[in-house]
Formats: structure tokens, C-alpha cells, sequence
């Protein structure tokens, strides 16, 4: 029996349990931004069926040239689904009210898991605290988790000293190539600013990435991490 994760109540509520023996593959996909084009190829490379999966990793919109066009995408396709992002907070929150939000996005990013398990999987947009019971994080955390102990992308990050139990998959943190351990798989390998839309296949244990995809906003280098 594989160990169901545990938040607090608060959190709970944002927590969605997939049975994956309904699936005969489950894709979990990288921060898309807007990418519209970029996530068209990639689902077309993936060549998705009816009985499989495609969870997403948060992060759908802004900074790229068509976020209702990505929105759309998932939200309107029932073998789609997504984590909420850090960006899709910020909606929620009325943090930002970018001009292309329509009457029925923020409901939508409101009604969008914080976490999303199955086996012994979690997914979340940025990260846990290593030395912290998921019972005490808060929902931002689950958000924006990159360096607990560190600075931001001067780290050192969450991931680097995380030993299960259970395999998480996220975003939120640039990286030019997925990160790729045991207990850590990071997916976020910058399609926005110029790098791939990476995939993780979860039944063949391989990614799936387009090509280097324009780049619709600069980033320093300093923030794009280079996985050990």
C-alpha cells in the first residue's frame, strides 16, 4: 500500500489523490508560462491517449505571448491537470490583474490543486523543507519553495538534501536540464526564456523535451541552475 501524504487541514482541502492503475501513462509536464506553441509541439511529440494523464506542474501562465491560449489547453481537455502555480497565486491573490484574465480564469486558478498524488508521487510548483513534516507547511511554501536554509538561487535548494519518502515532482526553480534523482524530479527547464518544455514520462521513467523555444523574456544566467 503506497503511503498517502499528509497535510495540515488547511492544506488538505488543495490536495487531489489520483488512482494511476486508471492510466496506462501519466506525463508530468514543466512550467509553460504562456508557451502555447512550445506545449502544442510537446503534446503532439508525446502522442497522448485517452487513457493516459498529462499532470502539470503549475506556473500555466504569464510571460509568455498566450496564456489563455495554455489555459484553455488544459483546463477544457479532462485527461489534463495542474498544480497551482506561483503565477496563478499571484492571480488569485489580486497580487497581478494582467489584461488578457477573463471572467472565468481566476475561479478556475482558484479551484486548482495545491498538491496532486498518486503511488508514492507528490507534485507541487516549488518544493518541500527537508527537515519539516508536510503537515507544516502552508500553501505558499508548497508555492515558492526553492532555498529554505539559503538565498533564493544562491541555495543551497530544497532538493539537495531531500531523501523521500516520497518522489517529488515540481517547477518554479530554471534549470537548463531537468533535475533528475531518486526522490527529486525538477521540470522546469526555462521554455520562456529561450529553453525546452520538458515532459517526464512516469511508467517509462524517461523525458520527452522540444527544442530550445524562442525566447519570449530575458533571464540572468545566474538564475538559470545547472543540476549536479
Amino acid at each position: 500500500m503506497n503511503e498517502i501524504p499528509q497535510f495540515s487541514d488547511d492544506i488538505e482541502k488543495y490536495h487531489r489523490r489520483i488512482d494511476i492503475n486508471e492510466y496506462d501513462e501519466v506525463y508530468i509536464i514543466g512550467d509553460v508560462h504562456g508557451s502555447r506553441a512550445a506545449l502544442e509541439e510537446l503534446l503532439a511529440d508525446l502522442g497522448v491517449t485517452d487513457d493516459d494523464l498529462v499532470v502539470f506542474v503549475g506556473d500555466l501562465v504569464r510571460k509568455g505571448p498566450d496564456s489563455p491560449g495554455v489555459v484553455d489547453i488544459v483546463r477544457r481537455d479532462s485527461r489534463f491537470v495542474s498544480v497551482r502555480g506561483n503565477n496563478e497565486q499571484k492571480i488569485v491573490r489580486g497580487d497581478k490583474d494582467p489584461e488578457w484574465l477573463r471572467d472565468g480564469d481566476k475561479p478556475y486558478f482558484e479551484s486548482l490543486p495545491v498538491a496532486i498524488s498518486f503511488d508514492d508521487a507528490l507534485v507541487v510548483h516549488g518544493g518541500v523543507d527537508p527537515e519539516r513534516p508536510l503537515e507544516d507547511h502552508t500553501l505558499e511554501e508548497l508555492l515558492t519553495m526553492r532555498s529554505p536554509h539559503g538565498d533564493g538561487y544562491d541555495g543551497p535548494f530544497w532538493y539537495d538534501n531531500y531523501d523521500g519518502p516520497y518522489r517529488m515532482f515540481f517547477g518554479h526553480t530554471v534549470h537548463d536540464s531537468p533535475v533528475d534523482r531518486q526522490y527529486a524530479v525538477g521540470l522546469d527547464t526555462g521554455c520562456v526564456y529561450g529553453g525546452a518544455l520538458t515532459a517526464y514520462r512516469y511508467c517509462h521513467d524517461d523525458f520527452v523535451a522540444t527544442d530550445p523555444t524562442t525566447t519570449h523574456q530575458e533571464r540572468a544566467d545566474s538564475k538559470i541552475v545547472t543540476p549536479v
